[in-house]
């Protein structure tokens, strides 16, 4: 049994597929399995993978069915004692897989999470997630706040996801948020590895950048998470991550294709923490932010101005 099974989903990836399968064959640990799962690709992401002539690589080709299940098969298929997500686009360092995996294995660990890059136009931003000793969510409720909600800077043990039924949500924008908050929930030790491990490659087409008719999936997520914890007595740790997504989307609204689209989901973040935040504008999230942001992060008329002032000055 390999002691790491590496999920990848690929969807179109030719321009940055070399770099991230490259970041996998060479990794110092030996002892893994890359789950390579081309999801109706139409470019030429079979023929870099065809070229890579590894043991440990399990290749299938299915029809485009999205991230989420294709993550969801993936998952399926791993047979190490641990497993990461890796996406078609990003690549790892190359002692990733050897430094999580002693970290997991030595204090006994249910999740490892550390440190990541992102990487924009050959640009690196340190995205460093605050240091925490060995804890779970139960001894600790600001891990909600601190671990980052994205699934690939992580080492998950794979009776975590499996024992506990965890999966990533179908036909959905954001289906790793649930997925990651589930893990946190039910790890009963949760380990911080302070290393930049991995590089997140922003480019035109990550689904960082894009901005569409999708978006409003991010509130029926919030919803998601608020009763996933309801009667846990995390009330204002996941009232404050609720005000800290909705603030950062609406914001996000600037990047917005359509701008009437930017507009109504403006309104309804805004509608949606006056129902169910109500107190949102007194939040503990905003004090950590600048004056002049967190003013205009509260109001539901700035932020529509604020908005239509970057479409005026720079989506001329």
């Amino acid at each position: 049994m390999p002691d790491i099974s590496i999920i990848v989903p690929i969807y179109n990836s030719e321009k940055y597929l070399t770099k991230c399968l490259d970041s996998l064959i060479n990794q110092t640990k030996k002892e893994l399995e890359f789950i390579l799962i081309n999801d109706g690709s139409k470019d030429n992401s079979e023929k870099i993978i065809k070229k890579y002539q590894d043991n440990r690589i399990k290749y299938y080709k299915k029809r485009n069915q999205g991230i989420g299940k294709t993550r969801n098969f993936g998952i399926t298929k791993a047979t190490g004692k641990y497993i990461m997500f890796l996406d078609s686009d990003d690549y790892l360092a190359l002692d990733a897989c050897e430094k999580a995996y002693n970290k997991a294995i030595e204090e006994h660990l249910d999740l490892v999470v550390f440190d990541f890059y992102r990487v924009e136009k050959d640009k690196l931003k340190e995205v460093i997630i605050p240091h925490f000793n060995n804890s779970s969510l139960i001894k600790n409720n600001n891990l909600l706040l601190d671990i980052n909600l994205g699934p690939c800077n992580k080492l998950y043990e794979r009776e975590l996801i499996t024992k506990n039924n965890i999966t990533f949500l179908d036909n959905m924008k954001y289906e790793d948020m649930t997925f990651v908050i589930e893990t946190i929930n039910n790890s009963k030790k949760i380990g911080k590895l302070d290393e930049f491990l991995y590089y997140y490659v922003i480019h035109s087409q990550s689904e960082t950048t894009v901005r569409d008719n999708r978006i409003f999936d991010i509130i029926t997520i919030v919803h998601m998470i608020r009763g996933y914890f309801d009667k846990k007595n995390l009330d204002e740790v996941v009232k404050k991550l609720s005000v800290r997504i909705l603030t950062n989307y609406t914001i996000q609204q600037r990047d917005q294709k359509d701008k009437k689209v930017g507009l109504k989901f403006i309104d309804c973040s805004f509608e949606y923490l006056e129902t169910f935040v109500p107190d949102y504008k007194n939040n503990k999230y905003y004090p950590n932010r600048g004056i002049i942001r967190r003013t205009i992060e509260k109001s539901k008329f700035l932020t529509k101005l604020y908005c239509k002032l970057y479409w005026i000055l720079y989506r001329k």
